[in-house]
């Protein structure tokens, strides 16, 4: 019995539809910028639905599903068609193609819920399982670590990043101790349990910054924003970055952009 949980057989067109997110909506512009900048060194033709907001996953965590149910709706409403659905996040791409389609077990609408879940891709997954690059053209002279984030689990994510990532020229990856370790975010549960999420978040970045790297990376700006406001209040100015943000500078290292 197959462990993944990405739908099979989904479409690989280079005429997408981009899911921002909100975190990116709201706090880091710049991810979404460079996800449009990679996708379209691809040669992908990029469509920008209006009126998109959250993937519903807050709520879905927090045992509201009849709140995340009317979000996932909308969200339906508004990424219509058949072109593939990209997602600078594993954690909201898991939310659409595993998620949701729990939420709608009993919904008369679930075949709706899951034709978009059955396009949708986290954005390494999509670059190298969807289009088939194994080799990124990039140069990054740096030492990094990434944060391997929970909801990469159950998908072709982390390999697709490391195929990614380690064919970038001068770029070394150091692997860290815990790797499967949780950040502690987990949404509404760094609300609900904030001392638990606090010592989860203590460990990850420990694990994180042991061999004192140049760059923090991850796929997750939720991560991102738990682990990354903590390193502030420690005073641990270590640069981060989301996956697509290394590959578009790498690109321009390269000068391939």
């Amino acid at each position: 019995m197959s462990l993944l949980h990405t739908p099979p057989n989904r479409p690989t067109s280079t005429s997408v539809q981009l899911m921002t997110t909100c975190l990116c909506d709201a706090f880091y512009a710049d991810v979404a910028q460079a996800t449009v900048e990679v996708l379209e060194f691809l040669g992908c033709d990029i469509e920008l639905p209006e009126g998109q907001t959250c993937c519903g996953q807050p709520a879905f965590n927090a045992g509201d599903w009849e709140s995340s149910r009317k979000v996932v709706r909308h969200m339906v409403k508004t990424f219509t068609g058949d072109k593939p659905v990209i997602v600078p996040s594993g954690s909201c791409a898991a939310m659409v193609f595993h998620g949701a389609p729990l939420a709608f077990e009993k919904e008369a609408d679930l075949p709706e819920i899951q034709a978009l879940a059955n396009r949708t891709w986290e954005l390494a997954d999509f670059i190298v399982h969807g289009l088939g690059i194994t080799e990124w053209p990039g140069k990054l002279k740096a030492n990094m670590t990434f944060h391997r984030s929970c909801h990469l689990r159950g998908s072709r994510s982390p390999e697709a990043v490391a195929t990614l990532f380690n064919s970038i020229e001068d770029l070394t990856v150091q692997p860290i101790d815990e790797v499967e370790q949780c950040c502690g975010f987990g949404g509404t549960f760094s609300v609900s349990f904030p001392n638990i999420s606090e010592k989860m978040g203590e460990l990850k970045i420990e694990n994180l910054v042991a061999c004192k790297p140049d760059i923090v990376g991850a796929a997750d700006m939720g991560c991102m924003m738990h682990f990354g406001g903590m390193m502030d209040k420690r005073g641990l100015k270590t640069k981060r970055l989301h996956l697509a943000q290394i590959l578009r500078d790498s690109l321009k290292n390269a000068g391939k952009i």
